[in-house]
């Protein structure tokens, strides 16, 4: 059998009942107390870890003016893709000229029914295999580009951690470099079709391509603004037992046995207890002392 887990006495099979024979006490709930007051103050810890993450969060959305500016940037970035990025026109025998404008909406259906076989082919075509490529380069490098404003914004949930500034900026320049990109590729991809076929094809950027890249350049110096000039995040404080949490811990750091912080937690905990009595009678005072003027009113009237 095992021992008593206060006195460290051995038991016997005999010994069924729930109390120790040689000290009383009561086995079963001999050390609960202490145990359910350990996990309270593990719960208590996590509680503070999350509600840092949640002060955090709260402070990369609406910590202040330029962070609520900041997401609408993002949403005006993905907006200006609607504009007209870029046009082709094209004609032939018996071919009524047709210019078509072409935005991200544009973009996407193209990628999503592209015949890739087909396209890979023409990379090999000496006479319109540079602007193939170029015209491949073009959509993939402008719908990584939104990807990456769209990631960008996703990503804000974490812009106040340690490495949160670093991403949103990683993020931002990597998607002008690439927007940038589609729109070189796309110069050469209607340089070298328009050179090939100077009477049935020529294709332009238009204004939307440039409005894109200037509201991703804006969104990256406001990133790098608020990187210089940080925005202070305002933890709501957290407390163990009725110790502020930081405190806890540096105890716990410092060694101090969990007998002496219990039995700091239960002083300030009888502290609380005492001003919320006091403060109860208070108002039950104030509330005895208006009734009686009530009643002392309506006497006076009568």
């Amino acid at each position: 059998m095992a021992n008593c887990p206060k006195c460290g006495k051995h038991l016997k099979l005999t010994d069924w009942k729930p109390n120790c024979p040689h000290c009383g006490v009561n086995i079963t709930y001999y050390g609960l107390e202490e145990k359910l007051q350990e996990e309270a103050d593990v719960a208590e810890l996590e509680h503070a870890k999350v509600q840092k993450k949640i002060d955090r969060l709260r402070t990369s959305f609406v910590g202040s003016p330029l962070t609520i500016i900041r997401i609408i940037m993002h949403v005006i970035c993905l907006g200006m893709l609607m504009l007209p990025l870029c046009s082709v026109t094209y004609s032939g025998p018996f071919i009524e000229q047709t210019t078509e404008k072409i935005n991200g909406i544009t973009l996407y259906n193209t990628v999503s029914s592209l015949d890739f076989d087909a396209l890979f082919a023409m990379f090999g075509s000496k006479l319109v295999g540079t602007g193939f490529t170029g015209y491949f380069v073009a959509l993939i490098c402008t719908l990584l580009s939104a990807v990456m404003v769209l990631v960008s914004l996703i990503a804000l949930v974490a812009a106040m951690g340690p490495k949160g500034n670093i991403r949103n900026i990683f993020n931002n320049s990597l998607s002008v470099l690439l927007a940038i990109a589609g729109l070189v590729a796309f110069k050469i991809f209607s340089s070298n079709i328009h050179g090939a076929f100077p009477e049935f094809f020529s294709g332009k950027v238009m204004f939307g391509a440039y409005i894109y890249i200037i509201a991703i350049a804006a969104l990256l110096a406001l990133n790098i603004y608020l990187t210089i000039n940080k925005v202070e995040v305002k933890y709501k404080q957290c407390y163990v037992g009725g110790i502020p949490v930081e405190e806890y811990e540096e105890e716990l750091a410092k060694g101090t046995s969990m007998e002496v912080l219990h039995a700091r937690m239960d002083v300030i905990l009888a502290e609380k207890a005492a001003e919320r009595r006091d403060e109860n009678a208070r108002k039950e005072a104030e509330r005895k002392a208006k009734e009686e003027e009530e009643l002392a009113r309506k006497a006076g009237k009568s």
